[in-house]
């Protein structure tokens, strides 16, 4: 546990790798009962949406976003029904998203499973993302949560605008360090900061520490994308990266800050191979090889740090307590995780 006294500060230094079963230690009584909580909700008595629900709940994810809602809720109070309605709320938006990109990706796996729209077809995954947004909205008008109906749906709002903006400037090629910021504020940190602030809806009444909250889980939003961004050019022993990104020619802040250092020969090289939508593994290694030559991986890694100890700094504003020093547990959590 991090000294609630005064709160470390993160750098490649001080950093700790704690395990995720420690991080959610707290509120693994709570993650256990939100389980059957989310399965209640999403059960269906038509037979070809219980077998799709039952085979999204053999996908079990890290859980970070019920955890935030959780752990938030602790700085404030206690946990109560209305925390589980949240991250529920959450969850299901979130997994929602998640089988609607796989569709328009046509991915073929999702947690180490083969994808929905794999084996039942892209029609029935839009129609099981349908089902759950749906069902999302229900919970909330069911149990008259308005407020928290309103914090989502400015996230689904933003999120969707998020995707389309990468759309847009992946089919350019014209990413910049602002867009690559304002596309993953839409499309990650969005929904983080719900979590945040939702979880503190859910406690107390004060809207000050509503914002507090959102404030802190947008930070989290960020350091938590570009430390994905990170994997796909490799970082710390996470065995073989995927290079996802370069395949699919996704700009991200490690070649963006790489081209920064480059000379204008060299980045036209790197912007040319880029371009090409097929990669031998001779182009993705020199992507690779140039990112980390040109101090790419350290720039990026420095931002996340930033965004990270920014998120540190808003939550020395909330009484310390051991549910504070949990939360920052869970920030160095978010940055040393291994995916």
């Amino acid at each position: 546990m991090i000294d609630s006294q005064e709160l470390q500060k993160i750098t490649s230094e001080t950093i700790t790798r704690k395990t995720l079963s420690d991080i959610t230690a707290p509120v693994s009584e709570n993650l256990s009962d939100f389980r059957e909580f989310f399965k209640d909700t999403i059960r269906s008595d038509v037979f070809v949406l219980d077998q799709l629900v039952k085979y999204l709940l053999k996908q079990k994810g890290k859980e970070l976003r019920p955890t935030l809602v959780f752990m938030t809720a602790k700085l404030f109070g206690d946990i109560n029904h209305r925390s589980y309605v949240a991250a529920t709320m959450i969850e299901l938006l979130h997994t929602a998203t998640l089988i609607h990109d796989d569709v328009v990706d046509e991915a073929d796996t999702r947690r180490g499973f083969v994808s929905i729209n794999k084996i039942w077809k892209n029609k029935a995954g839009v129609l099981l993302g349908d089902f759950l947004l749906s069902k999302g909205l229900l919970i909330s008008l069911e149990h008259k949560e308005f407020h928290l109906l309103e914090v989502q749906s400015r996230a689904v709002q933003k999120m969707s605008e998020g995707e389309l903006r990468q759309l847009k400037t992946a089919g350019l090629f014209n990413m910049t360090e602002e867009r690559y910021y304002q596309i993953i504020s839409e499309k990650t940190a969005s929904l983080i900061s719900t979590c945040c602030e939702c979880g503190a809806i859910s406690a107390t009444d004060d809207e000050q520490k509503h914002l507090l909250m959102r404030e802190i889980g947008y930070n989290i939003g960020i350091a938590f994308q570009i430390r994905d961004d990170l994997f796909d050019y490799g970082m710390y022993d996470i065995g073989k990266p995927t290079r996802n990104d370069i395949q699919e020619r996704k700009v991200t802040l490690p070649l963006i800050k790489a081209l920064e250092n480059a000379s204008r020969k060299q980045s036209a090289h790197i912007r040319a191979l880029m371009k090409k939508r097929k990669k031998s593994s001779k182009n993705t290694e020199d992507i690779v090889n140039f990112v980390h030559k040109n101090g790419g991986m350290q720039a990026a890694k420095e931002a996340m740090y930033t965004y990270a100890n920014k998120a540190i700094e808003v939550l020395e504003q909330i009484s310390e307590s051991s549910h504070r020093s949990d939360f920052a547990d869970l920030i160095h959590f978010v940055i040393t995780r291994k995916k």
